[in-house]
């Protein structure tokens, strides 16, 4: 039986592919707000696996990926007794639903998908799975009879597709799935990488999530500067997402006698990371492989439960069932 939404909270989907190391960028611009969604929503979050494949073609690394982002995921204050927390390749109704929606939308629909268009573009590798990827995305959210994603501005297309594919459903089978609706996060945190540009494994210019106090050295130090301007922009972009206040960004970078000291900005900002770092750390270090097997386990169940409820519902008609 489907497991039903916690009181009268609206229900809230989100993932993460597991297809590197989590960096700064992953904490700011999306992980930040799975810890704030928590208290305000019924949240299922997933480490969605079989999107990576589009990607990784490594399986020890996928594997060793996955394994990562549930310690990292337990690490940041993600909750599996407030929050549904599981593996995607476990549910394998993900992937049956995405085929029954994928007869249902039109090839035109998917030609016109933002990351189906830019590897063409770029001349990369776009694969049969990346063009078919938003109707995976479409299933993992509507499986679950979802309300709201959160999403930022640029990526309000996934759940306009996933909208499309479960009212198309509607519209041939009878109502079946919630029309999900996004919830745009204002002011989504663009984190700058080393480079200046949008920090993404993908580019190499990240800053770890969980790195050393070495690593994370490592990386600020390399952040490129402007040195025509009053204060180094992609230093300052990042030390001002963390939660260190107004007045002490001042004393960095409005004191006169920094202006022009890059290294000494840099190494308030090493420090300042490090301090914010620790804690989770800490709590990730003490996260042992059973933990994390048993909660991958208990939270898959639970998104199982649900899944194949629903996927009863949509066989019997399709007509599958006889």
């Amino acid at each position: 039986m489907e497991q039903a939404k916690i009181g009268a909270r609206k229900r809230l989907f989100s993932g993460i592919q597991p297809s590197g190391t989590l960096h700064i960028g992953n904490y700011f611009g999306a992980l930040q707000q799975w810890l704030e969604h928590q208290a305000e929503f019924d949240c299922v979050f997933s480490v969605v696996d079989y999107h990576a494949l589009t990607s990784v073609k490594d399986a020890a690394l996928l594997r060793e990926n996955t394994f990562n982002a549930f310690r990292d995921l337990l690490a940041i204050g993600i909750d599996p007794n407030k929050s549904i927390l599981f593996q995607q390749s476990r549910v394998q109704e993900h992937p049956e639903l995405a085929w029954i929606l994928d007869c249902l939308v039109p090839v035109s629909m998917l030609e016109l998908g933002h990351a189906y268009k830019d590897k063409v573009a770029k001349g990369l590798d776009a694969n049969a799975g990346l063009f078919n990827y938003p109707m995976l995305m479409a299933a993992d959210i509507i499986l679950y009879d979802t309300d709201v994603v959160p999403v930022g501005a640029d990526q309000r297309q996934h759940v306009e597709y996933a909208r499309e594919a479960a009212a198309k459903f509607n519209l041939a089978y009878g109502k079946t799935f919630v029309e999900p609706k996004e919830m745009i996060v204002e002011n989504v945190a663009i984190v700058p990488g080393t480079d200046g540009k949008k920090m993404s494994k993908s580019y190499g210019n990240t800053i770890p999530l969980f790195g050393s106090r070495d690593e994370i050295a490592k990386a600020v130090m390399s952040i490129v500067t402007d040195s025509s301007g009053e204060r180094p922009e992609n230093v300052y972009a990042i030390h001002k997402l963390l939660p260190v206040g107004q007045s002490h960004l001042d004393k960095i970078y409005a004191n006169p006698a920094m202006k022009g000291k890059y290294k000494l900005i840099k190494e308030a900002l090493i420090e300042d990371i490090d301090a914010f770092i620790a804690p989770m750390r800490e709590k990730r270090a003490s996260i042992t492989d059973a933990d994390v097997k048993r909660i991958v386990e208990e939270g898959s169940a639970k998104a199982k439960a649900i899944a194949s409820a629903k996927m009863a519902e949509v066989r019997q008609k399709i007509g599958v069932t006889l």
